[in-house]
């Protein structure tokens, strides 16, 4: 049964906003990125909680229902142009709710689907059109990790991701590849997250992890800023990271983590709905922490 809600939701919820492959049942983390040459700084706390449902034991079929609340806030203290009010993007909000499926296809092989809505605005007028996206997913899955027919076990993640997101009529395609290669020692190759980790023990309660990754974010703007005559609708960071992790399990399922980044890509921008930039806010690369507590299969 463990297994088989592992599976689900590494199928159901491989992907979300192409931040993390995740199994998590729950989870607590708070994000700094104090930027480089500057006195701007971002920090977001997130919560999380999905839960898997058994529908059909012999045709393996389970449903998840899960939701998702990020509350971010911008400190902008760098000069900027007087028509852009940096108050009406100081607290950004994101709220998702989704619903997943999952089922067998054969001894091997998984298929899982996802649906759902996200609220993504700093919400300075209550809520409005502009404020909602809608996502679906789909997903393939090879899970042979607890294979006795192969002596490295590993497992192979196939998708694609669309959403409503404001000049991105396209889906994105998801490729995912994870290996154990030695003892204590595993891989992971694919977007968003590319990753080696190594367990320092025989017990697995702590491991150190090098990586890179991508983090993001995205809020429609309700009273829209303008910039030397050109109309900004929303505002969005898309940062690419490398750098080191750090795990420690309390039990099996419960653990804490810390990562300590540098960028090599920053994106942060205001932006109209064809995705082109009005105002840069932030380009040069910077240091970025994350931490939290979450509880996973």
């Amino acid at each position: 049964m463990i297994k088989r809600l592992l599976v689900s939701l590494i199928v159901v919820l491989a992907v979300s906003n192409m931040q993390s492959q995740s199994t998590d049942i729950a989870r607590v983390e708070y994000m700094h990125i104090p930027f480089s040459n500057s006195q701007n700084t971002v920090s977001r706390f997130r919560g999380l909680v999905q839960v898997p449902i058994p529908l059909d034991k012999e045709l393996d079929k389970i449903f998840v229902v899960g939701f998702e609340y990020q509350n971010i806030n911008i400190d902008i203290n760098d000069e900027t142009p007087p028509t852009f009010n940096t108050r009406d993007v100081g607290t950004l909000h994101r709220i998702d709710g989704f619903l997943g499926y999952t089922w067998k296809l054969n001894e091997n092989w998984r298929l899982g689907v996802k649906a759902g809505a996200r609220i993504s605005s700093n919400l300075r007028d209550g809520l409005m059109g502009d404020d909602w996206i809608y996502t679906g997913s789909v997903y393939l899955i090879n899970d042979m990790k607890d294979a006795t027919s192969v002596n490295k076990p590993y497992r192979w993640i196939f998708g694609l991701d669309y959403s409503t997101t404001p000049g991105r009529n396209y889906p994105l395609p998801l490729i995912n590849y994870y290996r154990e290669f030695h003892p204590n020692w595993t891989y992971t190759l694919g977007v968003p997250k590319t990753n080696v980790r190594h367990y320092l023990n025989n017990s697995h309660k702590d491991a150190l992890q090098a990586f890179v990754t991508l983090d993001n974010f995205f809020a429609n703007i309700q009273n829209n800023v303008v910039v030397d005559g050109n109309t900004a609708e929303n505002i969005s960071m898309t940062i690419i990271l490398g750098g080191l992790g750090y795990e420690h399990f309390f039990t099996k399922h419960l653990l804490y983590y810390a990562y300590a980044t540098h960028s090599i890509s920053n994106d942060f921008r205001l932006r109209n709905n064809e995705r082109d930039d009005i105002y840069t806010i932030n380009s040069e690369n910077t240091f970025y922490f994350r931490s939290g507590v979450k509880f996973k299969f």
